[in-house]
């Protein structure tokens, strides 16, 4: 007598079992993934948009807050409202309201015109218009394809001057990062930056 071997009807039936709730479940599996996928993504653009607004005040208010007579290289305040002290003989000489009549505290640029501001002439000067662009792709493959990123992300820095607070004009620039996904805004980052010049530190010597 020949013995054979084979499944059992049970055991075909726990086959056919697991087979259809792998076929069922994949699909939402990889549907998973995918919006997990998205979703760091997103993230990751939000990220990129907070960034670039850091970059942007790190940088110089204007290119003209460079002053060309003082050697320590810091940036001055432009005189955009001609309230700076114009007298040279007056103790609060290139200060403005508000400004500490101390060494090594802001002042106004030494010449006191009223500079051009907004300007972006100067490669040799970091200042915030160096950072306004319009839509630019954030991630390195950006070609929408099952391989790569499905979906496109730009950003875009738009510089606003002389923003209004309550119906009042303040002499600082308005930095708003945006990223957009297919077209969608998916977030929108605002900052801002003034125009105070900077403060220079004692320094000591032995």
């Amino acid at each position: 007598m020949v013995k054979r071997s084979a499944f059992t009807l049970i055991e075909l039936v726990f086959a056919i079992v697991i087979i259809a709730i792998t076929v069922i479940t994949l699909p939402v599996v990889n549907q998973v993934l995918t919006k997990n996928m998205d979703t760091n993504l997103i993230q990751e653009a939000i990220f990129a948009a907070a960034t670039e607004l850091n970059e942007v005040t790190t940088l110089h208010w204007d290119e003209n807050s460079i002053d060309a007579n003082n050697s320590n290289g810091l940036a001055a305040v432009i005189n955009t409202n001609n309230n700076c002290e114009d007298d040279n003989t007056s103790a609060r000489y290139r200060l403005r309201p508000g400004h500490i009549l101390q060494p090594y505290h802001r002042k106004c640029l030494n010449n006191l015109n009223t500079t051009v501001a907004n300007s972006n002439t100067n490669d040799l000067v970091d200042a915030v218009e160096d950072q306004n662009h319009t839509a630019q792709e954030i991630f390195i493959n950006p070609t929408p394809t099952t391989q790569g990123y499905k979906s496109d992300y730009n950003s875009t820095i738009t510089i606003t001057y002389n923003p209004n607070f309550n119906g009042a004009q303040v002499d600082m620039k308005q930095i708003t990062s945006k990223i957009d996904k297919d077209g969608r805004t998916i977030v929108s980052l605002t900052t801002y930056v003034s125009n105070i010049g900077e403060v220079d530190y004692y320094k000591r010597s032995f």
